[in-house]
């Protein structure tokens, strides 16, 4: 494959940094990101400008942390469907490349089996999931690799872990709290709802919970 190697990278990004300190805008808050079209980072670096963008991203980040800690999840991306950028993610964990693009491989499948059981191609990408889309995968390592519905643009995917599976009834209550949650968030943005408050979730790893208000 006609590409750079790391080494190559990393000396074309402090090339690039150098020429811009010497045009005098090392003043500016700038951030820089190695990309390539060979692999998923050039959707990773377009996911952290975005997430620079909403300014409820601490909210978002939140509910998805209460959400892998009560469910025994591993890794969550909160992503738009069309183009597999990572609106959201918890902090809980670092972002592995790999995790982000197993999740975004599910969004494509669960896209091209809608595609082949129905709906059209232009109905998927003008946001055609329902409250009822999800899909499940169970990987050779034994944990899940899940896919939930949260809006007609947004979905949840996330690692589940092996030991989590015997707990699904309150992995799925705690999705549909946290998914109102995110909702409120999204009306937020868009000026038709008041800030949501952080909801308390039963845990599926014992007796506790997180957050501000039961529900």
């Amino acid at each position: 494959v006609d590409r750079l190697s790391d080494d190559q990278a990393i000396k074309v990004k402090n090339s690039v940094v150098e020429k811009l300190v010497e045009a005098g805008v090392d003043e500016i808050n700038l951030t820089f990101h190695l990309t390539s079209i060979y692999n998923h980072s050039i959707f990773e670096a377009f996911s952290k400008v975005v997430q620079k963008l909403i300014p409820q991203m601490a909210t978002l980040e939140n509910l998805l942390n209460i959400f892998n800690t009560n469910s025994g999840i591993e890794k969550s991306f909160l992503i738009d469907v069309v183009s597999k950028i990572y609106v959201a993610t918890d902090s809980i964990t670092p972002v592995d490349i790999q995790s982000y693009k197993l999740c975004c491989d599910m969004v494509d499948m669960v896209i091209d089996l809608s595609v082949i059981y129905g709906s059209q191609a232009e109905e998927i990408l003008e946001g055609s999931f329902d409250d009822q889309s999800a899909a499940m995968i169970r990987l050779n390592n034994g944990t899940g690799l899940c896919l939930r519905e949260v809006n007609r643009f947004l979905a949840l995917v996330y690692i589940l872990r092996k030991e989590s599976f015997e707990k699904r009834g309150i992995i799925d209550h705690n999705f549909l709290v946290i998914r109102d949650s995110i909702r409120q968030v999204v009306d937020l943005k868009m000026g038709n709802r008041p800030q949501p408050k952080l909801p308390a979730l039963p845990s599926s790893l014992g007796e506790g919970h997180a957050g501000s208000e039961h529900v």
